[in-house]
């Protein structure tokens, strides 16, 4: 098992990265305010890992009763929030008691935004079972709900007391499910880890085979990564957690434009880096050479580096929703070197249009693996 922390200064988590940690209630239990948890989980993950950790539990002396939600992100949202609401009043659950995130990013962004809201804040532990959760969605405190005009519009910052990355559940992930989540642990690379994409590049090929001392070293050093930047910027004032958010603009405006649950969110956020390659390309910023090396290990890596033909004017028109739109301006995440991410509002219009326009410029011709 590996362990990181995320130091909040005042406050403070572990990460637990490792195989078999779903039994592990021991890990759980100290953090833990009464002996009773509400796990919140969805009807693909339930059956796979719910009985395990109840069984944990129960062995620990810790109550625990299930809340299982509809499996989808086009589920994200205000009736599933509800549910878990009208579920933890229906258990007479206290502001003591711990809601437990089972699953992936859309179970655990719902479960943390239920545990933030609920009496005003009760106790969140992240449990995340997917490669994208696990790098990244379980890390941070950024909990929330879709809007049909964007995603993760409605949401509140509330950090977990722990992470438990048991790294065996990615034994029962899907292929598909399992390429996306490698958008998001390519993007610490490309951001602020040059040697990590290194690394990546020269390891990918094993990583898809689901090696289990890669992957382990890939989630930590991913997390890693994301511990540090948290750290520095908790609540996204000072721009340094924005930098997390490459490729987000322009994907989140594709899985809302598609329709939530069409393309995988680390689906759309490859294609939305490759987008952000290619204006970061045009600022004279990124090579040629360069933006080859990222599209190349993203079509490695099986995931789309062609985006969907949704016309500029509609990716305009859903990017102008985005959180990180400032004073009116869009805020772009774009690259000034591979490993070196920074914010600008100043990108011309025009410039942004051509990059749409052209989806991925140079390699438009490269098959697109996402059905339009």
């Amino acid at each position: 098992m590996k362990t990181l922390i995320v130091n909040l200064g005042q406050s403070h988590y572990p990460i637990h990265i490792g195989p078999g940690l779903l039994g592990r209630a021991d890990l759980i239990a100290p953090h833990l305010m009464l002996p009773k948890v509400a796990i919140v989980t969805n009807d693909t993950v339930a059956p796979l890992y719910l009985a395990s950790l109840q069984s944990a539990l129960g062995s620990a002396g810790i109550k625990s009763f299930a809340i299982i939600m509809a499996d989808g992100e086009s589920y994200k949202n205000r009736d599933s929030l509800n549910h878990i609401h009208d579920a933890l009043l229906a258990e007479r659950c206290e502001r003591k008691t711990t809601v437990i995130a089972l699953g992936g990013g859309v179970v655990g962004d719902l479960a943390g935004f239920a545990a933030a809201t609920f009496l005003r804040g009760v106790p969140l532990i992240q449990i995340p079972t997917t490669l994208l959760a696990q790098v990244d969605s379980s890390v941070g405190g950024k909990t929330g709900i879709n809007h049909p005009l964007g995603k993760n519009l409605i949401g509140s910052f509330h950090q977990p007391r722990l992470v438990l990355a048991d790294t065996l559940t990615l034994n029962t992930l899907p292929a598909r499910e399992f390429r996306a989540g490698l958008a998001e642990v390519v993007k610490y690379g490309l951001i602020r880890d040059l040697p990590f994409l290194n690394w990546l590049e020269t390891h990918l090929d094993v990583l898809l085979q689901r090696d289990a001392t890669l992957l382990a070293q890939a989630i930590h050093n991913a997390c890693r990564n994301k511990a540090e930047v948290v750290a520095l910027d908790e609540f996204e004032t000072n721009g340094q957690r924005a930098l997390l958010n490459l490729g987000h603009t322009f994907g989140h405006a594709i899985e809302a434009g598609m329709g939530y649950g069409t393309w995988l969110h680390g689906e759309a956020v490859a294609a939305g880096t490759l987008l952000a390659a290619d204006v970061s390309n045009r600022l004279g910023w990124l090579s040629d050479v360069d933006v080859a090396r990222i599209t190349q290990l993203f079509f490695r890596a099986g995931l789309p580096i062609q985006a969907p033909d949704l016309s500029a004017a509609r990716y305009l028109e859903l990017m102008g929703s985005d959180k990180k739109v400032e004073a009116g301006h869009i805020r772009y995440v774009l690259l000034k070197a591979l490993g070196h991410a920074v914010l600008s509002h100043e990108v011309p219009i025009p410039m942004v249009t051509d990059a749409l326009t052209a989806k991925t410029g140079r390699f438009i011709g490269a098959a697109n693996l996402i059905p339009q």
